[in-house]
């Protein structure tokens, strides 16, 4: 059972990691070991037990000790549980705790892309989307709408940052994914307000400006001109593991979205781009297909998170048709 501990002295170092420390410092918490996250509400707190993470130390209201948290408190064993009334609480988060708990949990070393993909379908890859509400949202419509995995670039956004738990409503631990370098990515602790400033992909240097022989509509080269791999290597990565890579993209020889050809592949990668500047030139000339959204009224894209949901409905018809875990 766990220690409950009532919380008298606001700075005690047991309490730094809700209340004085960044998402890049709970990163690094325990380097070069695996750091920590935080987990937000009774629901997301049992999805990462479900998913087999580990319990540090709880934050909770004391009103809820009782029934409301009685389960989350026995599945987390001997983890410490520090309490108080809704007003301390808020001192020292600094936020209104809107269901009433948060716990700290220990990351796990990330899986392959090789390991991730074993046994998928459809995938969906994340290309330097930097906004949290926006990872979090596609997760969640891609653990819903029928998709196997989660790709990201290094410079996406952490989909263990709070935020992006949060908006997932814990869909995060409940669908494999993983960094396509092996987790270097990049810091974003400065990225909670949305996206950041990116090198503009009209211009990379050595971009190899040929058009190869087309395999389907849009396919190109992944090498810079003196044979290194460039930026979009990731995509022939896929290719070569029997995925169709599908960029979303507006484009002369964009296909739609229901085109009968992209329902009929069995593997498919569909690709999202960063909020302010869409997917790089270079990944949309090495994929396999360059796809649109047809709409209305003039309107000539959508938020990231709102395109791949319309994406995943789509392209996951099969998946939702003749998955057992669907409920209707």
């Amino acid at each position: 059972m766990s220690d409950v501990i009532e919380i008298r002295d606001l700075s005690g170092p047991e309490l730094s990691v809700y209340n004085c420390r960044s998402e890049v410092q709970l990163l690094r918490y325990y380097e070069p070991e695996p750091g920590i996250f935080i987990a937000e509400s009774p629901k997301v707190i049992m999805r990462a037990l479900d998913a087999g993470y580990e319990p540090v130390s709880l934050l909770a209201e004391r009103r809820l000790l009782g029934k409301a948290l009685r389960e989350i408190l026995r599945r987390c064993g001997d983890a410490p549980v520090y309490t108080a009334g809704l007003d301390t609480l808020t001192q020292i988060t600094g936020f209104r705790l809107t269901q009433g708990v948060l716990c700290a949990m220990r990351r796990r070393e990330l899986p392959s892309v090789e390991e991730v993909c074993a046994g998928a379908r459809r995938i969906a890859v994340l290309e330097d989307v930097t906004n949290q509400t926006n990872i979090g949202a596609v997760f969640r419509s891609a653990a819903a709408l029928g998709f196997d995995a989660v790709l990201l670039t290094g410079d996406c956004c952490d989909p263990l940052y709070r935020r992006s738990i949060r908006v997932s409503m814990g869909t995060v631990f409940q669908i494999p994914w993983t960094y396509l370098d092996n987790g270097e990515w990049r810091e974003c602790a400065d990225r909670e307000t949305g996206m950041k400033e990116l090198p503009d992909r009209k211009e990379l240097p050595g971009r190899n400006r040929e058009t190869a022989a087309k395999r389907r509509p849009g396919n190109a080269p992944d090498r810079t001109e003196d044979g290194t791999p460039g930026q979009s290597d990731y995509v022939s990565r896929l290719q070569n593991m029997g995925f169709a890579a599908a960029a979303m993209a507006l484009r002369e020889d964009s296909v739609r979205i229901d085109d009968p050809r992209l329902l009929a592949e069995e593997k498919i990668a569909v690709i999202l781009g960063n909020e302010g500047s869409g997917l790089r030139d270079s990944t949309i000339r090495a994929c396999d297909y360059t796809v649109r959204i047809p709409m209305a009224h003039g309107v000539d894209s959508l938020n990231v998170a709102a395109a791949g949901a319309v994406a995943f409905w789509e392209l996951g018809r099969e998946q939702r048709r003749t998955g057992e875990d669907f409920t209707f």
